[in-house]
Formats: structure tokens, sequence, C-alpha cells
């Protein structure tokens, strides 16, 4: 179904990447002295293919869903908090709005997989804000402890959701995205997919989530492993995987990153569970990497596992472990700096100052 996307995702062109390095090195200032800043201008203009890239129009994605697996006990809080949260984002009280406002991008959230009817309760001026679009696939996953948490069929049409989202605000004149994810239980799906994929032992990939206790944590993972081996993923077929012991919004994370790569637009990749979303990405094409940035290294555990598979740095660390879009939000105004940087500085022709000698 989505076979056609992930033909018409290219490597990024090295020789934009070498235009914006020749002026980067011709800056005010030691070559290389702006460190990682210098790298995501590089990057922006190797992945737009414009050698002056505005992000004028910014869009955090929200995906919301709920996950069987919760009824196990392996979360903090009951599933009705998903739904709860879904309305605060709307109504802009969240900690991803607050951060989002920061960084001057948008908030779409996106019912792909709540165990309720959202669009039904959602007020009109919600919809004429365009701030929550409805996209049901399920209503909510099964238990993957006692089989697959959906059909193969759901998880592509998850993947494909993202897909047709990336495309229809590429189509808006968005240009930069980010990911997001709001789901009770979805650190247990995403830690799933991490030891399958990763092929790490479930409990060096387990963490506590929401912040449950040593005694729920021990709980947390004789679930995953179970649900690993009830289901038997196929760590070769990222679908099945996703499928068998993944969650709604994790597929529309993925889509929505392969989509994004598709249309040569940067894509910010939030905490743990948006991991999970572009591990599923990369292991069905592996260029998406070039048109990912990694906001930051969570303290979940498995997260670093994930970025390691991936091949990506993150680029912030500050003990994150909320989700929502939070840390990627905050990581857009560190990619932001740096094409500021590129964009705003003067060289030394222009700020008539000598350069470097010998």
């Amino acid at each position: 179904m989505f076979q056609e996307t992930i033909k018409s995702i290219r490597p990024v062109n090295p020789v934009f990447a070498e235009k914006a390095r020749k002026r980067l090195d011709t800056l005010t200032k030691p070559q290389g002295s702006l460190g990682r800043l210098e790298e995501f201008a590089e990057r922006l203009v190797a992945i737009t293919e414009k050698t002056m890239p505005v992000l004028d129009k910014k869009v955090i994605f929200t995906f919301a869903g709920d996950h069987g697996v919760a009824e196990a006990g392996v979360s903090a809080y009951p599933s009705e908090v998903t739904r709860q949260m879904a309305f605060n984002f709307l109504n802009g009280g969240a900690g991803i709005n607050v951060l989002a406002r920061h960084a001057g991008a948008e908030v779409v959230v996106v019912d792909i997989g709540v165990n309720r009817d959202l669009a039904g309760a959602v007020t009109r001026e919600h919809m004429v804000k365009g701030n929550f679009v409805s996209k049901k696939i399920i209503f909510g996953t099964k238990n993957m402890r006692h089989g697959p948490a959906m059909s193969r069929d759901e998880a592509v049409r998850c993947i494909q959701t993202g897909i047709d989202l990336a495309y229809q605000y590429a189509g808006q004149g968005y240009k930069l995205f980010a990911t997001g994810e709001m789901g009770i239980g979805n650190t247990t799906p995403s830690s799933a997919i991490a030891a399958v994929l990763t092929g790490r032992p479930v409990s060096e990939v387990t963490g506590k989530g929401t912040g449950i206790a040593d005694e729920t944590l021990k709980i947390k993972i004789r679930v995953i492993e179970d649900a690993i081996r009830v289901n038997n993923p196929d760590p070769s077929d990222p679908i099945d995987v996703l499928s068998k012991i993944g969650g709604a919004e994790i597929g529309g994370i993925a889509g929505l990153i392969m989509g994004a790569a598709a249309r040569g637009l940067p894509v910010v990749v939030d905490g743990f569970i948006s991991t999970a979303g572009a591990l599923i990405a990369y292991c069905l094409e592996p260029k998406t990497k070039d048109y990912m940035f990694s906001a930051h290294n969570s303290v979940e555990i498995g997260h670093k596992a994930m970025l390691d598979k991936i091949g990506v740095q993150p680029i912030l660390d500050l003990h994150l472990r909320l989700g929502e879009g939070t840390g990627a939000a905050l990581a857009m105004l560190m990619i932001e700096a740096g094409l500021k940087i590129y964009r705003e500085m003067a060289t030394f022709g222009e700020a008539a100052v000598s350069g470097k000698s010998g």
C-alpha cells in the first residue's frame, strides 16, 4: 500500500551539504566552532535542497491511541487518561502546548486509536482551529500479552495515515514536522519493539514509563516477554512487529516520518515512543534516517538502544520522560538556532574581518 512512498525516498543531496559547509566556513567564527548548530544547518540545506531554507511553518503531530495491554497493570494511570489528556491538548493546557507556543509551532492532535469516540465530543471551535484530526483506525489495540495487538491490515493503515498527513501538511506549506504521542501503556509496546528490533533482552530496554514502582516494573517485563513469546514477531518484517506488539500511534509516527522523507522535509522525533515509530520507519526504509532529527535522549533505558540501532545522535539530554512531543518542541529551537546562524551571521568578507591565516 505504501510501497510507492518507500520508492520515492531518496538519499539527501551531498552537493547541497557541501554548499552549506562552504558558507558556514566563511562565517565570522573559527571553522566548526558552533558545533552541532552548524550540523543542523548543513543537514537542513541538504534535506530541503534549498541554499537558504526557511522554517516559517512548523507543526507537531501528537498521535493518540489506547493499548489493551494496559489492563495488565503496566502503567501508573488508567486508560481514561488518554482521552482526558487529548482534550487537555486541544484546550491548550498541556506541556506540549506550552512548549510548542514557545517554539512557534502548531499542535495537531490525531485520534488514530483512542478507545473512545473523540470526534463526537470535540467542539466546533477545535474543528475550526484545525488542531484536531480524526483518523481513527482502531478503538485501542488488543492485549498483546494474549495475541496480536492489531491485524496486519490495521498496522498498514496506521502507517498510511501518517504518510497521508505528511503529504497533506507538506501541501499546505509546512516546512518542519515533529512527532508526539499520547497513550496510556504505550511504553510497553515501545519496549517490546525495542527488544525485537535491536535484539536486546527485554529487561535491558524496559523502564518505568509513567513512574511505576519496582514491583510493577517486574510485571511489565514479564508481560512484554509473554507478548513476544506468544506472538513471535519477525524482526525482519517491521509490519509484523508493529501489528503484533505495537500500537496505532507508533504506526502513525512511522508513517509520518516516511511521508516527510518522501517529501524532502525534516522531521523531529521526540522521545521513547516516537523513536519506536522511527525505528519501524528506519527498518522499512533506512534512508528515512537522513531526514530525522532526534530530539533528545529520554530517561527510558531502551531509548538509547533504539537511537543506536537507527544511528542518530540526540540533540538534548534533559532527563525528560513526558512524551507528547515536548522534547521535540525544545529541539526545534536548537535546530532553528543553527539555521539562523547560517542565514544571518556575517561572513568575514561582509564584516570586513580578517580571516584565518595559514
